[in-house]
């Protein structure tokens, strides 16, 4: 009986949850004149459906719209800025997991503190350092295609702390035996990691992949502020913000953007989501 109660209320909450969403997605299809005027729930009624607004949005003569010249950019801001974390976070948890080092407690428990950092308070120094130079970097040219170097650099710094805590705790919990086992055998550093640590930290590395590229897909702040906002930087989230309008009435392009800007975000995880359910050590040792 409880077991069908908390069933119950899993599926109410699922469907409150979904139903802004679903008229979202039905007011990206409807006329202009009909999302003005009438709310979502009036398609049921009288269905009149159309992909004017997506078009519109993906590659219109008006400059509210060509929403397509902006996906590139974004596909270019998120890959490196998912891989370059990810890499460098799975060396430094390596190395905090598995090498003794003077300091090294104490270094993680920085890294874990480093997360409470806002990041709206890193913003003027990273201004600061791309334009004046600072320490060991000259200064970064900030016309051009050289602000995407400043949105990888930005976006993985920022990940960096949660990147490095979170594989770390994976990569500490697994069998100590297993890697013991292995440097007997003679197994280098470089061994270990590639044959026997990346296969077991796999979920791990899925997982952080999935929650950066989805924040950084969907990320405006750094982008507004380090890409410059041109059609030639600027992401899809940044055209999304100017979609509405002057005055913020042009609801059908900022419902059909949505659903464009939602599309990848959407696919990545449906298709890495299996990586969630896997276990750490699954097939790993033998039982």
């Amino acid at each position: 009986m409880a077991s069908r109660a908390f069933t119950s209320i899993a599926v109410v909450i699922a469907v409150v949850w979904t139903t802004p969403t679903l008229g979202l997605l039905l007011s990206s299809f409807r006329p202009e004149e009909e999302i003005k005027t009438t709310g979502w729930w009036t398609v049921f009624g009288t269905p009149h459906l159309t992909l004017d607004n997506y078009g519109e949005v993906l590659s219109g003569g008006n400059r509210s719209g060509r929403l397509a010249e902006y996906f590139v950019n974004s596909v270019v801001i998120t890959l490196p800025s998912v891989l370059f974390p990810l890499v460098l976070a799975f060396f430094a948890a390596y190395a905090l997991a598995w090498i003794d080092f003077r300091g090294r407690d104490a270094l993680v428990v920085g890294i874990f503190a480093l997360q409470v950092v806002p990041l709206q308070m890193a913003l003027v120094p990273l201004l600061r350092l791309f334009s004046q130079g600072w320490l060991f970097l000259p200064a970064w040219d900030v016309t051009g295609p050289a602000r995407f170097g400043q949105v990888w650099f930005a976006h993985t710094v920022f990940a960096l702390p949660f990147s490095v805590f979170l594989l770390h705790n994976f990569l500490a919990g697994l069998p100590r035996d297993l890697i013991e086992a292995a440097r007997v055998d003679g197994a280098s550093h470089g061994t270990l990691l590639l044959r026997i640590v990346l296969p077991l930290a796999r979920p791990a590395l899925v997982s952080f992949a999935i929650i950066q590229f989805i924040w950084v897909w969907n990320d405006l702040l750094v982008a507004l502020t380090l890409s410059g906002g041109t059609a030639a930087t600027a992401p899809m989230t940044v055209r999304l913000a100017s979609l509405a309008g002057t005055y913020g009435n042009e609801w059908q392009r900022l419902t059909a953007g949505a659903f464009v800007a939602a599309f990848v975000p959407l696919l990545v995880f449906f298709s890495l989501r299996r990586h969630f359910a896997r276990g750490l050590l699954a097939g790993s040792v033998k039982g």
